[in-house]
C-alpha cells in the first residue's frame, strides 16, 4: 500500500487553480502525534471542519448543554475544552494548520509544538463515547493556591490541601502563622 506523502507549503497548487498530480493536502500517516491547537473564541468547530476538509484527523470533544434565548431553549454541543481543538499531523508541515481561519497557535514548548500522548486523547475519546455523565473541571493539584468561584466563600483564596468530591481548602494568616481549613465542593474552586 502506498502511503501519501506530506508535502510542504511550497508544493501548494499552482496559481492556475489546477491541482498537481497526487494529494497536496496534509494526510495523517503512521507515527504522527496529536497536538493541541489554540483557537479563537468560539472557533473550535470552524477549525475542526477546515482541518477535516484538508484531510487532517481531528478530535473536538463536546458536552451537551442547554442554551437559553429570549423565546426558547435549545440543546447545543459545547467544546469540552473551550479554546482548543486537537489534531494529528506532522509538525514539520504545520504551516497549513496555522493558516486555518481561527487557529491562533499550536500549543508549544520552546517554540516547538508539544505532542500529546495518544493515551490521553484515547482516554478522553473513550469517556466521550461512553454513557457516563462528565463535566469539565479545572486541573488543580494539592498544594496549589485556589480561588472559590461559587457559593458563600466566593472570592476567597486559599491553599488546596486535599482533592476529592469535597476539596479541603486552607485559609491562612501567614503573618501570625495561623490557619483554618474548610471543605468546599471541588467544582467550586479554580486555580489562582
Amino acid at each position: 500500500m502506498r502511503v501519501p506523502q506530506v508535502r510542504s507549503s511550497r508544493d501548494a497548487p499552482p496559481p492556475t487553480g489546477r491541482a498537481p498530480a497526487g494529494d497536496w493536502r496534509l494526510v495523517p500517516a503512521g507515527g504522527i502525534s496529536w497536538y493541541a491547537l489554540w483557537t479563537r473564541s468560539r472557533h473550535e468547530q470552524v477549525v475542526r471542519d477546515q482541518l477535516n476538509r484538508k484531510g487532517v484527523e481531528t478530535f473536538l470533544p463536546t458536552i451537551t448543554r442547554w442554551s437559553r434565548w429570549k423565546d426558547r431553549k435549545k440543546r447545543i454541543d459545547w467544546p469540552l475544552f473551550p479554546g482548543y481543538c486537537f489534531a494529528r499531523f506532522d509538525p514539520v508541515a504545520r504551516l497549513p494548520i496555522l493558516k486555518c481561519a481561527g487557529v491562533v497557535s499550536i500549543v508549544s514548548f520552546d517554540g516547538e509544538p508539544a505532542p500529546i500522548p495518544a493515551r490521553e486523547i484515547d482516554g478522553i475519546k473513550q469517556l466521550v463515547e461512553s454513557d457516563l455523565q462528565y463535566d469539565p473541571c479545572p486541573l488543580i493539584r494539592e498544594g496549589m493556591m485556589a480561588e472559590v468561584v461559587h457559593g458563600p466563600l466566593r472570592g476567597v483564596i486559599g491553599r488546596l490541601v486535599r482533592k476529592g468530591p469535597h476539596a479541603r481548602l486552607v485559609l491562612s494568616v501567614d503573618l501570625i502563622g495561623q490557619a483554618v481549613s474548610v471543605e468546599v465542593d471541588a467544582a467550586d474552586v479554580k486555580p489562582f
